[in-house]
C-alpha cells in the first residue's frame, strides 16, 4: 500500500477537506435515482457518497487509490483511464461526475467528449477544477508565501502532492472541448472560498464555526465575485 496515498486518505478526514465534500455534494443533492459515472474517482470519496440513492459506476487509473478507497456503500470500481471510458455505451448514463481530473490529464478534449458521449439525453456533466485566482489567494493569504504567489500571478506553475503539476485550464478550454456538440454549460459555482483562508487551523475543528462557515460558502458558491476566487469551480453542463 502506498504510504503518500495513506497519508492523503488520512487529510481528507481534516474538517477543511470535509467542508470541500460537504459543498459539493450540497450542490449535487437534487441528484437522486441516477445512474452515475465517476470518472478519475480516486479514493472513492464522492462515488460512495453518491451510492446512497444511485447507481454508480467509478473508473480509475491508480490501483493503489483503488485498493484503499472508500466502499461503505455498494459501486461498480472499474481500474482503468479513457480506455475504459471508451467501452462505456452511448447514453448510458443520468450524470457523469470528474472532479479535479482534467488537470493532471492528457488528451482532456478527448476525455471530454467520451464522457459527453456516454450522457443521456437531459443529462447533467459535474466538473470541478482547480481555480488559478484561487491558488494564488491561498499562497498569499493562508501560506503567506507571497514569492510563490507572485510567480503563479506571472504565469508560473502548481503543484500537489501524489498528483504533480496543475494544468490550469478555464471556461474558455471547456466551451472549446465542447465545440459543436449539444451540451452547454448551465452554471459555474464556487467551492473553497473562506474557510480555506483562516490562519487558525484549530478554529475549524469547532462545529459552530463549521456550521456558520458551511452556510457562508454555501451563499457566496453562487455569486460571481465570490466564484471568481475560489479555489475551485464547479462547472455543471447539460445537454
Amino acid at each position: 500500500m502506498n504510504s503518500d496515498f495513506e497519508t492523503y486518505l488520512e487529510n481528507m478526514k481534516k474538517p477543511w477537506r470535509v467542508m470541500f465534500y460537504r459543498v459539493v455534494w450540497e450542490q449535487l443533492s437534487q441528484i437522486t435515482n441516477s445512474k452515475i459515472l465517476d470518472f478519475g474517482s480516486g479514493l472513492g470519496i464522492t462515488a460512495n457518497h453518491l451510492a446512497k440513492s444511485n447507481d454508480v459506476v467509478a473508473i480509475e487509473p491508480n490501483v493503489d487509490m483503488t485498493e484503499m478507497r472508500t466502499c461503505e456503500n455498494s459501486y461498480q470500481q472499474i481500474i482503468g483511464g479513457i480506455e475504459q471510458l471508451k467501452k462505456q455505451k452511448d447514453n448510458t448514463f443520468d450524470v457523469v461526475v470528474c472532479h479535479n481530473v482534467f488537470e493532471y490529464a492528457k488528451g482532456r478534449k478527448d476525455i471530454f467528449r467520451e464522457l459527453c458521449r456516454v450522457l443521456k439525453p437531459n443529462g447533467i456533466i459535474s466538473i470541478v477544477k482547480h481555480n488559478h485566482a484561487g491558488r494564488i489567494m491561498q499562497k498569499a493569504v493562508f501560506e503567506n508565501n507571497v514569492d510563490e504567489a507572485i510567480a503563479l500571478l506571472n504565469g508560473g506553475t502548481a503543484n500537489v502532492m501524489n498528483f504533480g503539476k496543475v494544468d490550469y485550464y478555464d471556461i474558455n478550454d471547456v466551451i472549446e472541448w465542447i465545440g459543436d456538440l449539444d451540451i452547454n454549460i448551465e452554471k459555474v459555482l464556487g467551492i473553497r472560498t473562506f474557510f480555506a483562508l483562516h490562519p487558525n487551523n484549530e478554529i475549524r475543528y469547532d462545529p459552530i464555526w463549521q456550521e456558520k462557515m458551511f452556510e457562508l460558502e454555501m451563499k457566496a458558491s453562487d455569486m460571481d465575485e465570490y466564484i471568481n476566487i475560489s479555489f475551485y469551480n464547479h462547472v455543471l453542463l447539460k445537454n
